[in-house]
């Protein structure tokens, strides 16, 4: 049993608190420290969670204000300019997961890591949705020999905007990365103007106008399949649930292309949802991947490294505990 708590900084916010719900689900006993800049939304935020503790955090001190409280993990739900909580985590030797950068803004990580590369597990949990993306592009790749073209297609409903944070996130992303990275023709490239402006089919089949979005699922895909084409787009509108008048989802497009053990050409389309939108999506991946940092599941805590998401949780469980939500990876007509 895990003595020590994993702290969640910016845990009472939306995504903070799923991600919370979604430990206690499967590790009751786990202590969590639910850290904010408010103490008494801390300290509510930790009632309503249940074994849970509210604290203050302090971003410009180095021990964030918990003097020598011991964690076992940190996780981190906005977006951490001092680097405090990293600094924190790597100071005690425990693992950290960064959900809110951007891929402009691995660097300092990077860097971290590159320095002392034995200290702790870093997770670059910048993928889209922490993993659902590229766990389920992995998982639909199988049958291919070769993999030449990855398109990845992410629909939010516009009623899931989710909190203050996300918001924020997608502001200082738009304005900082106005091109989205791509891999062309083996090559990366940055895809801006009207090469940027994509359409994609949803999942009931509507057609979506949507535009390229530089995320590290792209860079994450690329290396782990070889695909020498890889692009990522996100749009914004009615999801395929909500159109057919039940409450809005999340859903993510995945467009295959390459060639099948015999040689042959073989093209793939699958959709993955989740009928509770993208928060609870998002809190899956955190929640199985501060389960692994932690050794919550019995097994040794990650080592050291630098990690996607996708590298360090359990593929087959992450589908069966989406299943289990209500989520579901779907095979959908090629066009």
């Amino acid at each position: 049993m895990i003595s020590d708590a994993i702290l969640l900084m910016g845990g009472t916010g939306a995504i903070g608190r799923q991600a919370a719900r979604a430990l206690r689900a499967h590790y009751p006993n786990v202590p969590l420290l639910i850290g904010g800049r408010d103490l008494a939304k801390s300290r509510q935020a930790a009632s309503e969670i249940g074994n849970a503790e509210g604290v203050a955090i302090d971003a410009r001190a180095n021990d964030l204000g918990l003097g020598d409280r011991r964690v076992s993990a940190v996780a981190v739900f906005y977006a951490d300019h001092r680097l405090a909580s990293l600094r924190f985590a790597h100071s005690r030797g425990v693992p950290h997961l960064s959900i809110s950068s951007g891929v402009y803004e691995i660097a300092p990580e990077v860097a971290t890591y590159m320095h002392s590369p034995g200290t702790a597990a870093i997770v670059l949990g910048y993928e889209w949705l922490v993993g659902a993306t590229t766990i389920a592009t992995l998982t639909c790749a199988k049958p291919f020999a070769r993999l030449d073209q990855i398109t990845i297609n992410a629909l939010v409903d516009e009623e899931d905007a989710g909190g203050p944070a996300v918001a924020e996130d997608f502001e200082r992303l738009g304005r900082m990365m106005p091109a989205a990275l791509t891999r062309r023709d083996g090559s990366y490239i940055w895809r801006n103007n009207e090469e940027a402006k994509a359409s994609f089919r949803a999942i009931d089949g509507t057609e979506v106008e949507g535009t390229g979005f530089s995320s590290i699922d792209v860079a994450g895909l690329a290396v782990a399949t070889g695909a020498s084409d890889v692009q990522f787009n996100l749009a914004m509108g009615v999801s395929s649930s909500r159109r057919r008048g039940e409450p809005k989802s999340t859903e993510i497009i995945m467009e295959m292309a390459g060639k099948d053990s015999d040689g042959h050409p073989l093209r793939t389309r699958h959709a993955v949802f989740h009928p509770g939108g993208a928060a609870p999506l998002t809190a899956l991946g955190v929640s199985m991947i501060l389960e692994r940092l932690a050794g919550l599941d019995g097994k040794a805590p990650t080592p050291p490294g630098l990690y996607f998401p996708f590298q360090v949780v359990d593929h087959t469980s992450y589908l069966s505990r989406l299943q289990a939500e209500g989520g579901n990876v779907v095979a959908l007509d090629v066009e």
